[in-house]
């Protein structure tokens, strides 16, 4: 399976029954709540420089709002993964593990690690679960201390043994060939940007961490009152390639 089908994987299946109610764009999310109460988070993504595919994506069944999944302009991307996750990403979705952490059962110790999105500090990993590996890149799209520009992965992807991509990837439409670069490493998706979705551990992806929102008033008022994570509303889902994780 090539890994330009991570947007089919993500769109296939979908209820048309559900619409989409409401989108609410806050300083660092985008959400979107379904017509069954259902609400999703993606990382608010900046850039209107193109038309949209949709006037709104209000009201829209499901499955066509998810086709701006692969709109270029990216404020309709983060709604329409917003959206998507609504769908997979559930308290009864099996995969909630609120104590997990990211690289949890992953061996870092002299290892090649590359991190796509500078994400120490903003999770439950920090700068000291990296000093054992033999070399560690961080690779950001914005500019920020200590982190190389997102080009460099061209150059540092494929020499990794484990490769960490923030789920915001998706709506910017790098995942594709970030996970392309990847494919000798064992590879974690994570942040609130990430479906729970099983069928794209067929892409070659070892891990999917994300988040379930479990309070959605208080999330969709602090989203847009401050920048900040949407992790104090929600809690941890973890889907892993091989093997069964625990779930309730």
């Amino acid at each position: 399976m090539a890994v330009k089908d991570y947007y089919d994987i993500l769109m296939r299946g979908l209820p048309a029954k559900l619409r989409v109610e409401r989108l609410v764009h806050g300083i660092s999310w985008t959400a979107a709540v379904l017509s069954d109460g259902r609400t999703g988070v993606a990382m608010h993504t900046f850039g209107e420089t193109v038309p949209r595919m949709f006037d709104s994506l209000l009201g829209l069944p499901l499955p066509t709002a998810a086709e701006a999944l692969m709109s270029w302009n990216m404020e309709e991307a983060s709604e329409a993964l917003a959206a998507v996750n609504a769908w997979y990403n559930t308290e009864d979705c099996g995969y909630v593990l609120p104590w997990s952490k990211t690289l949890d059962g992953f061996s870092l110790k002299g290892r090649t690690v590359g991190m796509i999105g500078k994400m120490l500090g903003h999770s439950n990993m920090t700068a000291e679960d990296f000093l054992c590996t033999k070399a560690f890149y961080v690779m950001d799209r914005e500019e920020k201390p200590g982190a190389l520009p997102d080009s460099a992965c061209e150059y540092y992807l494929p020499s990794c043994d484990l490769v960490i991509i923030t789920g915001s990837a998706a709506i910017n439409k790098t995942m594709p060939r970030l996970l392309e670069l990847s494919r000798l490493a064992e590879v974690i998706l994570v942040g609130p940007s990430v479906s729970c979705c099983p069928g794209l551990l067929q892409l070659g992806i070892d891990r999917l961490n994300g988040r379930v929102i479990t309070q959605p008033e208080a999330m969709l008022r602090a989203i847009v009152e401050k920048r900040g994570s949407v992790n104090p509303f929600s809690v941890n889902f973890q889907l892993d390639a091989a093997g069964v994780v625990c779930s309730f």
